[in-house]
């Protein structure tokens, strides 16, 4: 069962969601002594992790794919059809790299293996709250592979200036709401630009398309 911490400092609010419970442990362990970093609960599995973040509202979720029931791509479905606005972490092994194309269209945020560096963990935590998009090489090279196979490259020529524009903002991680600030927009513009670009460039989320953008050098 979960276990939630008090609320002893402000910061980036984090669920730990992992069937083993000394990878939980440790995760906790170290994200604790970090200064902007709050563990405010863990989960054993999918549904149970849908529930607490649910109820406890996370800024992020560290999500492991391999679960007993409902396993990581599922609760991230679940996640994304109740609009919880949380960014998620998928946490996992080197061997599933398969997962990776699954969970980005699922709506992860980020996808980093169990072998990474702590400090590296904790940046891709900051990272993905910030609102980018973070992934190990391998797994960019899995979803710019696919997106090659299914004819994504050399649709930019369809793209109008500021549909363009968008992109790259899209890719340094901005919001709707930041990108209509930016552009001096409205916000109701701005998801029409994103409808657009994701027709035209037949991706199927704002992470395909940040990764389009850096794969054709529409950002630094």
């Amino acid at each position: 069962m979960a276990e939630t911490v008090p609320d002893r400092k402000s910061g980036i609010r984090v669920l730990l969601v992992d069937d083993h419970q000394v990878v939980r442990r440790g995760l906790r362990t170290f994200l604790e002594v970090q200064d902007d970093i709050e563990v405010v609960g863990e989960a054993g599995d999918g549904v149970e992790g849908v529930e607490r973040a649910e109820e406890l509202r996370p800024d992020v979720v560290l999500m492991d794919v391999k679960m007993p029931g409902m396993d990581g791509i599922e609760a991230l479905r679940k996640l994304h059809e109740l609009a919880n606005p949380a960014k998620v972490l998928i946490v996992t092994s080197f061997t599933e790299q398969r997962t990776v194309i699954p969970a980005l269209r699922a709506g992860a945020s980020g996808y980093v293996y169990k072998d990474v560096d702590p400090e590296a963990l904790a940046g891709a935590i900051r990272s993905v709250h910030a609102g980018h998009v973070l992934l190990q090489p391998e797994a960019a090279m899995a979803l710019l592979s696919q997106e090659e196979a299914n004819g994504g490259t050399g649709r930019g020529g369809t793209l109008t200036e500021r549909e363009r524009e968008v992109l790259g903002l899209i890719a340094d991680g901005r919001s709707n709401r930041e990108i209509a600030r930016a552009l001096v927009l409205s916000e109701k513009t701005v998801k029409t630009h994103v409808s657009n670009i994701l027709m035209k460039l037949d991706l199927a989320d704002r992470t395909q398309a940040a990764l389009w953008a850096v794969r054709h050098g529409l950002t630094d």
